[in-house]
């Protein structure tokens, strides 16, 4: 509501503060002014500044991401699942808010992206760094795409830090074999540097959860197993799994609309690129333990 519809009938006490030294509270704490003149266009096409702003949107929610899955990873290791759950939760809407930032960019022409396309030089989203740690908290790991970031040492330190840490579902199975369920020790012991692979050890666990709605083995205080919790846990990570696949998925159909199989930005196999990337699962096993249920 604006201040004049306020101000209308009303006395002057029921007026919103105005008078601020400097900046406004709200700017200082969201910092609008510094957010909306990070957008420098390199054409004269009115349609990169859509495409600018989208992209720049995608790096802030791929950053809350990243804070939801490294608090529930740090809950996990504490053995707090409430906590872990409610980040996930949460992440699972902001995965939602983040997909449906595809949106603006998912009709583009070819020649609506050819007009601005050149501006973007060698920039491709392959590499963003934010964008990096998602996929490494998904377990989803090489060494080799730290190679793009070599000039930032920053970013570089950051990310190959997260490389040698465990994912995301480092720490779920973590808990489960603390829990006294039958993780194999080479699946708690691998080189937490290279991608995840599945197991189908992992994956009898998860069957027997969903099956029997409890699993075998007691925690270590002798107490049995919190089934409800780890049936929520488990449901929590197939919502999340799902977004990312949506997300893959929206990012392959709106580059084919874009550009169809030419070269990706940046040199990337573009369209055969993300082919392949939507055909992959994050936590495989939750998906496939399902046809044994």
């Amino acid at each position: 509501m604006s201040h004049e519809t306020q101000g209308a009938g009303q006395g002057a006490e029921s007026a919103p503060h105005l008078d601020f030294q400097g900046t406004t509270p709200y700017e200082d704490y969201v910092r609008a002014d510094v957010l909306t003149h990070l957008q420098h266009p390199l054409s004269d096409d009115p349609g990169e500044m859509v495409f600018l702003v989208t992209t720049q949107v995608m790096e802030l929610w791929f950053t809350v991401v990243v804070h939801e899955w490294e608090t529930a990873a740090r809950a996990l290791r504490e053995d707090d699942i409430p906590v872990a759950v409610a980040a996930l939760k949460r992440s699972v809407a902001e995965l939602e808010a983040l997909n449906a930032s595809w949106r603006p960019l998912a009709r583009l022409t070819p020649a609506e992206f050819n007009s601005y396309r050149s501006a973007l030089g060698d920039g491709s989203g392959f590499q963003s760094a934010m964008y990096r740690r998602m996929e490494f908290l998904l377990g989803e790991k090489s060494a080799s795409m730290l190679v793009p970031h070599r000039g930032a040492p920053r970013v570089h330190a950051e990310l190959e830090k997260a490389l040698h840490e465990p994912s995301l579902y480092d720490e779920v199975l973590r808990l489960l074999a603390r829990r006294g369920l039958p993780v194999p020790a080479a699946v708690l012991d691998r080189d937490l540097a290279a991608r995840y692979e599945p197991s189908p050890e992992v994956e009898r666990v998860w069957s027997s959860l969903y099956a029997e709605q409890r699993l075998p083995g007691t925690s270590p205080s002798g107490d049995s197993a919190a089934p409800a919790e780890l049936l929520l846990l488990g449901e929590a990570l197939t919502d999340v799994g799902e977004l990312v696949w949506r997300w893959r998925n929206d990012h392959l159909v709106a580059t084919r609309r874009a550009m169809g199989a030419k070269t990706g930005t940046g040199g990337s196999a573009g369209v055969a690129w993300l082919e392949k990337r939507a055909a992959k699962s994050v936590f495989p096993e939750l998906w496939t333990a399902r046809s044994h249920v």
